[in-house]
């Protein structure tokens, strides 16, 4: 099979140094390979979503030397893919409504009987209060939160294969995870309460309809892994190759966020640097 990856940025604010290397760690691997590099902009939040940065990061992207080799996939284009999903996921009682705020779970999470709040790849892990408070028959309802009955939908293992490091050093090894995703992850969103789907759900989706082998990213992504694995299995999905990379820090060792204009390689290029400074920066 070909190998092919991708790089899926979200136009909510300018690229950075880690954004850089992420996309020219992904772009190298992908030539060397003598495989494809497709880009995917993952707009499916509206609300954050603005055309002037779409337009930015495409820039940026050009003047790293980056090609892709179809034209970019939009989220916001395959959202009948997310609906069919959850729709199926709905019928084998695989998920259910949620009407709690962050503020309820907060509350219930730190209520003396559960002990110290549990913190999994989303933040707080969900007490399951909704988990039996809404029916599961009829139509898929809308405009409320969706979440994975983990406990239903775990089977006795799920695994992935890891070629980077993760944070135990899990270097070229088969990762495999037991049915305690409940306790480790909670019962996760797949979709939101003002926007159709969720991350986890429509990465995996998008991974596969774009046939993506091998999948190049942060390390800060190691830990939800196990869930785009449990997705994969569950909706019948291949599951990729993964490659978790070290992250671009600053002076203070913070992992690099959107918040860091100063990072910025719109803020490089102002400042005269090339293509050659910026691979130099991020170690390549």
């Amino acid at each position: 099979m070909t190998f092919a990856t991708r790089f899926a940025p979200s136009p909510t604010g300018p690229l950075h140094l880690g954004h850089a290397y992420s996309a020219l760690l992904a772009h190298d691997m992908a030539r060397a390979a003598g495989g494809r590099f497709l880009l995917r902009i993952e707009d499916i939040d509206t609300a954050r979503s603005r055309p002037e940065w779409e337009a930015q990061l495409l820039d940026d992207l050009a003047w790293l030397g980056l090609a892709w080799d179809a034209p970019p996939l939009r989220q916001s284009d395959r959202l009948s893919a997310y609906e069919a999903a959850l729709d199926a996921l709905w019928d084998r009682g695989l998920i259910y409504p949620c009407t709690c705020t962050r503020a309820d779970i907060a509350a219930a999470a730190s209520a003396p009987q559960e002990g110290a709040p549990l913190h999994g790849p989303d933040g707080l892990i969900y007490p399951g209060t909704c988990r039996k408070r809404h029916p599961r028959t009829g139509k898929r309802p809308r405009g409320t939160a969706l979440r994975l009955d983990m406990a239903a939908a775990a089977p006795a293992t799920v695994g992935f294969f890891e070629t980077g490091a993760g944070p135990l050093g899990d270097t070229g090894a088969q990762l495999h995870y037991h049915a305690d995703l409940r306790d480790r992850i909670g019962d996760i969103v797949l979709s939101r309460r003002d926007f159709l789907g969720s991350y986890h759900l429509s990465v995996v989706l998008d991974d596969a309809h774009q046939g993506i082998t091998h999948v190049i990213r942060g390390r800060d992504l190691f830990d939800a892994t196990p869930i785009h694995a449990l997705l994969q299995h569950l909706l019948d999905l291949p599951t990729p190759i993964y490659h978790h990379h070290r992250l671009i820090r600053d002076d203070t060792g913070r992992r690099l966020a959107k918040r860091d204009d100063a990072r910025a390689i719109t803020a490089y290029r102002d400042a005269g640097a090339t293509l050659a400074d910026i691979r130099r920066m991020v170690g390549l």
